[in-house]
């Protein structure tokens, strides 16, 4: 069964705590007053999804069009390779597309294989080593997406 896909609500906000520190290390994952900074800002955007009732990750994206940032995609562990990720982030990639996003940006840990090649299977092309990104002492990749006017239009189709 394919997951619930849904905004944010306020009301997730402990889930979405606990799975962020659940998914990343400490220093990486962020702090409630990170994650609520991020959550309130008027350009945030959150998808939730939730399977069998159960949150199962979050994509939070900010947006300035033409570019948006990737904040962070979490899936929960028992969650993962069931195609939760991908169905967060096409799910952005469509809604940023209908508000005028044409350039998606992210970073992720150079160590972090699995988040490496799930974002190349996605189309995102590593564009730059961030010199010790993460805790001053680990590097990050920045990777970019451009979503193709034809995607766009594709995706704006799938509405009407």
């Amino acid at each position: 069964m394919p997951p619930v896909l849904r905004a944010y609500d306020p009301q997730d906000f402990a889930a979405l705590y606990r799975l962020d520190q659940s998914c990343f290390p400490a220093g990486i994952a962020y702090s409630k007053a990170t994650l609520r900074y991020f959550l309130g800002l008027r350009t945030a955007d959150c998808v939730v999804a939730s399977e069998d009732g159960h949150l199962a990750g979050f994509i939070l994206t900010q947006e300035n069009p033409p570019l948006a940032h990737i904040i962070t995609l979490d899936v929960a562990e028992k969650y993962r390779r069931h195609g939760i990720g991908s169905a967060l982030l096409t799910e952005s990639e469509r809604n940023l597309a209908l508000r005028g996003v044409r350039h998606m940006l992210l970073e992720t840990a150079v160590t972090n294989d699995t988040a490496i090649a799930f974002w190349q299977h996605h189309g995102y092309r590593i564009e730059a080593t961030l010199k010790r990104y993460y805790l001053g002492r680990l590097d990050a990749y920045e990777m970019r997406k451009i979503l193709a006017a034809g995607v766009v239009r594709k995706m704006a189709q799938k509405d009407t």
